[in-house]
Protein backbone atom coordinates (compact mmCIF):
# COMPACT_ATOMS: atom_id res chain seq x y z
CA UNK A 1 0.00 0.00 0.00
CA UNK A 2 1.35 3.39 -0.83
CA UNK A 3 0.36 5.46 2.10
CA UNK A 4 1.12 8.77 1.25
CA UNK A 5 -1.26 8.03 -1.54
CA UNK A 6 -4.25 6.73 0.15
CA UNK A 7 -4.04 9.42 2.68
CA UNK A 8 -3.62 12.36 0.21
CA UNK A 9 -6.95 11.06 -1.68
CA UNK A 10 -8.71 11.04 1.45
CA UNK A 11 -7.45 14.65 2.34
CA UNK A 12 -8.79 15.39 -0.89
CA UNK A 13 -12.26 14.12 -0.06
CA UNK A 14 -12.25 15.30 3.26
CA UNK A 15 -9.86 17.93 4.27
CA UNK A 16 -9.54 22.02 5.23
CA UNK A 17 -7.50 24.18 2.50
CA UNK A 18 -4.96 24.57 5.43
CA UNK A 19 -4.55 20.45 5.95
CA UNK A 20 -4.30 19.98 2.68
CA UNK A 21 -1.50 22.28 2.06
CA UNK A 22 0.00 20.83 4.83
CA UNK A 23 0.25 17.58 3.54
CA UNK A 24 1.85 19.35 0.38
CA UNK A 25 4.56 21.00 2.15
CA UNK A 26 5.11 18.32 4.47
CA UNK A 27 5.28 15.12 2.18
CA UNK A 28 5.57 17.03 -1.75
CA UNK A 29 7.52 19.47 -1.45
CA UNK A 30 4.72 22.11 -1.61
CA UNK A 31 5.07 25.89 -0.38
CA UNK A 32 5.37 26.44 2.88
CA UNK A 33 4.45 29.75 3.17
CA UNK A 34 1.12 29.14 1.66
CA UNK A 35 0.43 27.18 5.00
CA UNK A 36 1.63 30.36 6.26
CA UNK A 37 -0.86 32.79 4.65
CA UNK A 38 -3.83 30.28 5.32
CA UNK A 39 -3.04 30.13 8.88
CA UNK A 40 -2.89 34.07 8.82
CA UNK A 41 -7.10 33.79 8.45
CA UNK A 42 -7.57 32.44 11.37
CA UNK A 43 -5.42 35.20 13.21
CA UNK A 44 -7.55 37.84 14.95
CA UNK A 45 -6.46 41.49 15.15
CA UNK A 46 -6.12 40.74 19.14
CA UNK A 47 -2.89 38.43 17.91
CA UNK A 48 -5.05 35.36 19.22
CA UNK A 49 -6.68 32.27 16.85
CA UNK A 50 -9.81 31.38 16.36
CA UNK A 51 -12.51 31.28 13.69
CA UNK A 52 -12.89 27.19 14.23
CA UNK A 53 -8.47 26.68 13.80
CA UNK A 54 -9.64 23.99 16.33
CA UNK A 55 -12.73 22.34 14.71
CA UNK A 56 -14.97 22.34 18.23
CA UNK A 57 -14.61 25.67 18.40
CA UNK A 58 -16.58 27.28 15.54
CA UNK A 59 -16.89 31.21 17.04
CA UNK A 60 -14.50 33.99 15.02
CA UNK A 61 -13.18 35.30 18.54
CA UNK A 62 -9.96 34.02 20.02
CA UNK A 63 -9.57 31.39 22.29
CA UNK A 64 -6.26 29.88 24.05
CA UNK A 65 -6.56 26.30 22.72
CA UNK A 66 -6.67 27.50 19.22
CA UNK A 67 -3.29 29.90 19.61
CA UNK A 68 -1.71 25.70 20.66
CA UNK A 69 -3.24 24.84 17.34
CA UNK A 70 -1.38 27.27 15.72
CA UNK A 71 1.84 26.75 17.46
CA UNK A 72 1.72 22.92 16.75
CA UNK A 73 1.57 24.14 12.87
CA UNK A 74 4.39 26.52 13.02
CA UNK A 75 6.65 24.33 14.79
CA UNK A 76 6.05 21.68 12.11
CA UNK A 77 6.87 24.39 9.35
CA UNK A 78 9.66 25.79 11.54
CA UNK A 79 8.01 29.09 11.47
CA UNK A 80 8.45 30.46 14.61
CA UNK A 81 10.59 33.20 13.31
CA UNK A 82 6.72 34.88 11.64
CA UNK A 83 5.07 37.62 13.20
CA UNK A 84 2.03 35.33 14.05
CA UNK A 85 3.86 34.24 17.06
CA UNK A 86 4.74 37.65 18.82
CA UNK A 87 1.08 38.67 18.40
CA UNK A 88 0.26 35.69 19.67
CA UNK A 89 1.97 36.02 22.79
CA UNK A 90 0.88 39.71 23.29
CA UNK A 91 -2.32 37.76 23.07
CA UNK A 92 -1.28 35.56 25.59
CA UNK A 93 -0.36 38.03 27.85
CA UNK A 94 -3.37 39.87 27.30
CA UNK A 95 -5.48 37.01 29.05
CA UNK A 96 -2.91 35.83 31.73
CA UNK A 97 -4.68 35.21 34.74
CA UNK A 98 -2.73 36.63 37.78
CA UNK A 99 -1.04 33.13 38.64
CA UNK A 100 0.37 33.01 34.91
CA UNK A 101 -1.17 30.89 33.24
CA UNK A 102 -3.56 30.76 30.68
CA UNK A 103 -7.31 29.52 31.12
CA UNK A 104 -8.28 26.35 29.39
CA UNK A 105 -11.18 28.46 27.80
CA UNK A 106 -12.44 32.15 28.28
CA UNK A 107 -15.70 32.75 29.22
CA UNK A 108 -16.90 34.13 25.70
CA UNK A 109 -16.94 30.93 24.39
CA UNK A 110 -20.19 31.04 26.29
CA UNK A 111 -21.60 33.21 23.23
CA UNK A 112 -20.75 31.14 20.25
CA UNK A 113 -21.31 27.65 19.28
CA UNK A 114 -19.11 25.19 19.96
CA UNK A 115 -18.61 21.42 21.31
CA UNK A 116 -21.10 20.74 24.86
CA UNK A 117 -17.13 19.90 26.74
CA UNK A 118 -16.23 23.82 26.18
CA UNK A 119 -17.75 25.28 29.27
CA UNK A 120 -16.65 27.44 32.07
CA UNK A 121 -17.20 29.85 34.73
CA UNK A 122 -16.83 33.40 35.01
CA UNK A 123 -13.28 33.66 36.37
CA UNK A 124 -11.46 30.61 34.81
CA UNK A 125 -7.95 30.40 36.38
CA UNK A 126 -4.73 29.57 34.33
CA UNK A 127 -4.27 25.90 33.35
CA UNK A 128 -1.57 23.58 32.87
CA UNK A 129 -3.31 23.13 29.65
CA UNK A 130 -2.53 24.27 26.94
CA UNK A 131 -0.09 27.08 28.94
CA UNK A 132 2.35 24.03 29.59
CA UNK A 133 2.32 23.39 25.53
CA UNK A 134 2.24 26.60 24.56
CA UNK A 135 5.40 27.49 27.22
CA UNK A 136 6.97 24.20 25.20
CA UNK A 137 7.21 25.32 21.81
CA UNK A 138 8.25 28.88 23.11
CA UNK A 139 10.97 27.01 24.83
CA UNK A 140 11.73 24.64 22.34
CA UNK A 141 11.97 27.22 19.19
CA UNK A 142 14.47 30.10 21.23
CA UNK A 143 11.45 32.12 21.65
CA UNK A 144 11.62 35.02 24.02
CA UNK A 145 9.25 36.91 24.75
CA UNK A 146 7.97 38.75 28.51
CA UNK A 147 5.06 36.11 28.96
CA UNK A 148 7.14 33.06 28.75
CA UNK A 149 8.83 33.70 31.82
CA UNK A 150 5.80 33.69 33.39
CA UNK A 151 4.06 31.04 32.05
CA UNK A 152 7.35 28.89 33.07
CA UNK A 153 7.11 29.80 36.46
CA UNK A 154 3.15 29.12 37.31
CA UNK A 155 4.44 25.63 34.59
CA UNK A 156 6.71 24.15 36.90
CA UNK A 157 4.42 25.46 40.15
CA UNK A 158 1.35 23.77 39.09
CA UNK A 159 3.30 20.39 37.56
CA UNK A 160 4.77 20.51 41.67
CA UNK A 161 1.07 20.26 42.74
CA UNK A 162 0.46 17.74 40.00
CA UNK A 163 -0.03 13.45 42.01
CA UNK A 164 -2.20 12.31 39.60
CA UNK A 165 -3.75 13.70 36.37
CA UNK A 166 -6.07 13.31 33.69
CA UNK A 167 -4.78 12.47 29.60
CA UNK A 168 -5.10 15.76 28.51
CA UNK A 169 -3.38 17.90 30.94
CA UNK A 170 -0.28 14.47 31.13
CA UNK A 171 -0.08 15.95 26.90
CA UNK A 172 0.08 19.12 27.65
CA UNK A 173 2.76 18.83 30.91
CA UNK A 174 5.15 15.92 28.19
CA UNK A 175 5.80 18.68 26.19
CA UNK A 176 6.65 21.38 28.48
CA UNK A 177 8.98 18.61 30.69
CA UNK A 178 10.67 17.85 27.20
CA UNK A 179 11.65 20.99 26.39
CA UNK A 180 12.28 22.93 29.32
CA UNK A 181 15.42 24.40 29.90
CA UNK A 182 16.26 23.46 33.64
CA UNK A 183 16.64 19.60 32.26
CA UNK A 184 17.77 18.64 36.46
CA UNK A 185 14.07 19.90 37.35
CA UNK A 186 12.72 18.19 34.66
CA UNK A 187 14.18 14.75 35.21
CA UNK A 188 12.90 14.75 38.88
CA UNK A 189 9.71 16.16 37.77
CA UNK A 190 9.62 12.87 35.09
CA UNK A 191 10.55 10.28 37.50
CA UNK A 192 7.79 11.59 40.31
CA UNK A 193 5.26 11.73 37.46
CA UNK A 194 5.88 9.00 34.80
CA UNK A 195 3.86 6.39 36.41
CA UNK A 196 1.02 8.51 37.35
CA UNK A 197 0.76 9.82 33.49
CA UNK A 198 1.40 6.20 32.33
CA UNK A 199 -1.89 5.66 34.31
CA UNK A 200 -4.05 7.68 31.67
CA UNK A 201 -2.47 5.87 28.66
CA UNK A 202 -4.77 3.06 26.78
CA UNK A 203 -2.20 0.69 26.09
CA UNK A 204 -4.41 -1.93 24.22
CA UNK A 205 -4.27 -0.82 20.55
CA UNK A 206 -7.47 -1.69 19.72
CA UNK A 207 -9.41 0.12 22.24
CA UNK A 208 -12.56 2.16 20.89
CA UNK A 209 -13.83 5.12 22.12
CA UNK A 210 -12.17 8.48 23.28
CA UNK A 211 -9.23 6.33 24.46
CA UNK A 212 -5.33 7.72 24.39
CA UNK A 213 -2.84 5.79 23.17
CA UNK A 214 0.92 6.13 23.14
CA UNK A 215 1.15 7.54 20.04
CA UNK A 216 -1.04 10.79 21.12
CA UNK A 217 1.74 11.16 24.24
CA UNK A 218 4.38 10.44 21.81
CA UNK A 219 3.56 11.37 18.43
CA UNK A 220 7.59 11.56 17.80
CA UNK A 221 10.13 10.41 19.68
CA UNK A 222 10.64 11.57 23.56
CA UNK A 223 13.99 12.39 25.01
CA UNK A 224 12.25 11.18 28.42
CA UNK A 225 11.78 7.06 28.85
CA UNK A 226 8.24 7.07 28.41
CA UNK A 227 7.26 3.98 26.18
CA UNK A 228 9.61 0.84 25.28
CA UNK A 229 10.02 0.85 21.15
CA UNK A 230 7.78 -2.31 21.50
CA UNK A 231 4.83 -0.50 22.78
CA UNK A 232 5.30 2.65 19.77
CA UNK A 233 5.82 -0.40 16.93
CA UNK A 234 2.35 -2.16 18.32
CA UNK A 235 0.84 1.07 17.52
CA UNK A 236 2.30 2.19 14.52
CA UNK A 237 1.13 -0.83 12.84
CA UNK A 238 -2.17 0.19 14.34
CA UNK A 239 -2.54 3.33 12.65
CA UNK A 240 -1.21 1.64 9.11
CA UNK A 241 -4.23 -0.42 9.97
CA UNK A 242 -6.56 1.72 10.45
CA UNK A 243 -5.76 3.39 7.34
CA UNK A 244 -5.73 0.74 5.29
CA UNK A 245 -9.91 0.59 6.57
CA UNK A 246 -10.42 4.18 6.40
CA UNK A 247 -8.37 5.87 4.15
CA UNK A 248 -7.28 8.05 6.64
CA UNK A 249 -7.91 8.71 10.18
CA UNK A 250 -10.04 11.41 12.41
CA UNK A 251 -10.36 12.05 15.74
CA UNK A 252 -12.10 9.19 18.69
CA UNK A 253 -14.16 11.67 20.63
CA UNK A 254 -17.86 12.66 20.21
CA UNK A 255 -18.32 14.21 16.27
CA UNK A 256 -21.38 16.84 17.78
CA UNK A 257 -21.89 18.18 14.02
CA UNK A 258 -21.28 16.81 10.65
CA UNK A 259 -18.34 19.34 9.65
CA UNK A 260 -16.39 18.88 12.92
CA UNK A 261 -15.82 15.50 11.14
CA UNK A 262 -14.32 16.19 7.91
CA UNK A 263 -12.14 19.04 9.73
CA UNK A 264 -10.68 16.82 12.09
CA UNK A 265 -9.89 14.17 9.44
CA UNK A 266 -7.85 16.38 7.78
CA UNK A 267 -6.02 17.56 10.74
CA UNK A 268 -5.65 14.16 12.35
CA UNK A 269 -4.41 12.58 8.87
CA UNK A 270 -1.82 14.76 8.55
CA UNK A 271 -0.78 14.29 12.10
CA UNK A 272 -0.83 10.62 11.98
CA UNK A 273 1.42 10.71 8.54
CA UNK A 274 3.77 12.87 10.56
CA UNK A 275 3.94 10.44 13.27
CA UNK A 276 4.65 7.44 10.85
CA UNK A 277 7.33 9.50 9.46
CA UNK A 278 8.92 10.59 12.82
CA UNK A 279 9.42 6.88 14.10
CA UNK A 280 10.41 5.22 10.34
CA UNK A 281 7.47 4.48 8.60
CA UNK A 282 7.83 6.55 5.40
CA UNK A 283 10.72 8.19 3.68
CA UNK A 284 11.71 11.31 4.98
Amino acid sequence: MDILSTAEQYLHLNARLLDRLRFEALFRGGSRSRVLDVLRCYQNPDGGFGNALEPDLRGSGSQPQPVEVAFWILDELDAFDDPMVRAACDYLASITTPDGGVPFVLPSVRATLRAPWWETGDNPPGNLNPTAALAALLHKHGVSHPWLDRATAFCWDGIAQVKETTPYEARAILPFLEHAPDRDRVDAEFARLRDAILDTVTLDPNATGEAHFPLDFAPAPLRLPLFDRATIDRHLDALVEQLARDGGWTGNWAMWTPVVRTEWAGFMTVHRLKTLRAYGRLPK
